[in-house]
C-alpha cells in the first residue's frame, strides 16, 4: 500500500532540561490519499495505529496540495485527540484538505514563503435531477463541516469563512498569522543562530576595498615612484611601460578618472 505519511524519530535538545530527547515527526507529503479512504477500514486503522504507537509531543510538517477530506477529516480528529502538543510546520503548501489537518494543530508554524489556500469541496456527481440535489446538498455540509475546523482555530465567524471559500483564498504566512489560521512564521532555531557567527566586512564585499586595491594595482603597474621635494627638489615623476616620464600628478588625475567608472 502506498502511504502518503512517514513517520520518523530524531533527536532535539530539550529548552527546558537541556537533554537531549526523542521527537516523533510526522511528514505529510503530496495528495492526501490518492485511493480514498472512503469505506477503508485499513488505512486510517494504520494511521491510528503509528499515531499511538509512541507518546509524546510531536511534529507534522505538511506539504500538500490536498485530496481527499473523508481522510482530512479522520487525520484531523486523530490529531486533535492526540494526548500530547502537535506542533504543525507548513514548509510548502498547505491547501484544500491538507489545510484541514493543519487546523488541528496546538500550534501552527509557516514557512516565510509557503502558502495556505482554502475553498469549496467539490465532487463529481451523474444522474437525473434529483441526484444532482442529493450531490449539492451533500457539498454544502461537507463545506459545514470544514468551516468547523477553521472557525475553531481562527475564531472568525462563519460568514466570513464561508465568503473566503467561495473566492478560493490564497495566503502567504504572514496573512495566515493575521487571520489566525497559523500562529506564527518559521524561524532559525536559536541554538544554531548562536553558532553562526556575523561574516567579517571584507575586500570581497566592500566596493571601496576593491576600488582601492585596483587603484594601487595600476599605480604598481606605471610604477609610480614618489621622491622627497624638501630634500631633492625633485618632482614626483613616473616612468610607464615604454620608459617616458611622466608626472605624478597627472597619473593620479587619471587614476581618479578611472576610478569614476568602477
Amino acid at each position: 500500500m502506498k502511504k502518503f505519511w512517514n513517520w520518523r524519530d530524531r533527536r532535539i535538545r530539550d529548552q527546558a532540561t537541556n537533554e537531549e530527547v526523542t521527537e516523533r515527526v510526522l511528514f505529510l507529503n503530496g495528495t492526501i490519499a490518492e485511493e480514498s479512504w472512503f469505506d477503508d477500514d485499513v488505512t486510517p486503522a494504520l494511521f491510528k495505529q503509528e499515531l499511538e504507537s509512541g507518546s509524546g509531543n510531536i511534529t507534522v510538517w505538511i506539504n500538500s496540495p490536498g485530496g481527499d477530506c473523508v481522510a482530512a477529516a479522520q487525520i484531523y480528529n486523530m490529531l486533535m485527540d492526540y494526548k500530547g502538543d502537535v506542533t504543525v510546520k507548513i514548509d510548502g503548501i498547505a491547501a484544500s484538505a491538507a489545510s484541514v489537518i493543519a487546523m488541528a494543530g496546538t500550534k501552527v508554524l509557516m514557512s516565510p514563503v509557503s502558502m495556505l489556500m482554502i475553498h469549496n469541496p467539490a465532487t463529481i456527481a451523474f444522474g437525473d435531477k434529483a441526484e444532482m440535489q442529493k450531490a449539492i446538498h451533500m457539498l454544502a455540509e461537507v463545506k459545514e463541516s470544514i468551516m468547523n475546523a477553521y472557525e475553531i482555530k481562527t475564531g472568525l465567524n462563519r460568514a466570513k469563512l464561508s465568503s473566503m471559500m467561495d473566492a478560493e483564498t490564497w495566503m502567504n504566512a504572514h496573512k495566515a498569522v493575521e487571520l489566525g489560521f497559523a500562529d506564527g512564521i518559521l524561524e532559525r532555531e536559536e541554538t544554531e543562530a548562536e553558532e553562526i557567527e556575523a561574516p567579517e566586512v571584507s575586500a570581497m564585499y566592500s566596493k571601496a576595498a576593491v576600488t582601492n586595491s585596483l587603484m594601487e594595482r595600476i599605480a604598481a603597474k606605471c610604477r609610480i615612484q614618489k621622491t622627497d621635494e624638501s630634500c631633492t627638489g625633485a618632482t614626483d615623476v613616473t616612468e610607464d611601460s615604454v620608459g617616458n616620464g611622466r608626472s605624478a600628478d597627472e597619473v593620479r588625475e587619471r587614476l581618479n578618472f578611472i576610478r569614476k567608472f568602477i
